[in-house]
């Protein structure tokens, strides 16, 4: 049961400015922020459950990490009860606050009910993944070299491809290794040009070998990687590339196609726009 918020509580403007904090933010650690505003704001578990409607004995679950948060809601609902500010809020992967916003019941969760859930990374949402790809007709790929989605024999959704009986139309995108994007997008990660080519030409080798098994086509896109995603049918599972990250490591939105729902429908738009700009290899 959920306990009324009261008066929101905060922390100090200064903190909401310290690295460890913004870290915590955008790997959506919410146990690892309430801490913070303990350490940094002097208040109890108590206190921050009052201010984010939640029992007491729920915030120490997730400040001890036997429990995590993923619903968008929730996060909506921990951001105004710290009285987050705007570019903490953007860090967590939120809009700006409900007080600066014009636009009205437009911008109220429940007027976007495609955004279904939020998982931390890739990690969290593997099983429901899976779950999706198993019984799709159709799965869709925007990946930088996919070996852990696809690519090797443990890779996430390799081992489900083959219960199809060939009935599974795949399409992966790969981000092309003879292009200048892809020196780009290893400086970013710490990494050679040269071992993440080599990477893409593995992913590229392996998935030929599935040809047998499932429809599947490769593709080498040139542009910059910005947005990771896995289709399975009508289910969307979207994360971000960044500097210093990987896409697996982003927060992951699963997002589910409904009549008038933008994101779905933007982002396979994006997605068939990047495969008639490709060139096929498989």
């Amino acid at each position: 049961m959920l306990v009324t918020p009261v008066v929101p509580t905060s922390l100090p403007d200064w903190a909401w400015e310290r690295a460890d904090v913004r870290q915590a933010l955008r790997a959506r650690d919410v146990g690892a922020v309430f801490r913070f505003v303990q350490q940094y704001g002097g208040a109890s578990q108590a206190r921050i459950a009052l201010a984010v409607g939640m029992t007491q004995a729920r915030v120490n679950e997730i400040i001890n990490r036997r429990r995590e948060v993923s619903r968008l809601d929730v996060y909506e609902r921990i951001a105004d009860g710290l009285s987050m500010p705007d570019d903490a809020r953007h860090l967590l992967g939120l809009a700006a606050s409900r007080e600066r916003r014009s636009g009205g019941a437009a911008f109220d969760l429940a007027a976007f009910p495609e955004v279904v859930r939020v998982y931390s990374g890739q990690a969290s949402a593997r099983e429901e993944i899976q779950q999706q790809v198993r019984g799709a007709k159709e799965l869709d790929i925007l990946a930088v070299r996919g070996l852990g989605l696809i690519g090797l024999n443990d890779s996430m959704l390799r081992a489900h491809l083959g219960r199809h009986g060939g009935g599974l139309r795949v399409r992966v995108l790969l981000l092309d290794p003879e292009g200048p994007a892809l020196a780009l997008r290893a400086a970013e990660i710490g990494e050679s040009a040269e071992s993440l080519a080599g990477g893409v030409r593995l992913a590229e080798a392996r998935l030929r070998e599935l040809a047998g098994s499932c429809d599947i086509e490769v593709y080498r896109y040139g542009m910059l990687p910005t947005w990771r995603l896995i289709r399975a049918d009508s289910m969307l599972f979207v994360g971000a590339f960044d500097a210093g990250w990987e896409g697996h490591e982003s927060a992951t939105y699963k997002v589910m196609e409904t009549p008038h729902g933008p994101l779905f429908r933007g982002f396979r738009r994006m997605f068939e726009a990047v495969v008639k700009g490709a060139e096929r290899t498989v």
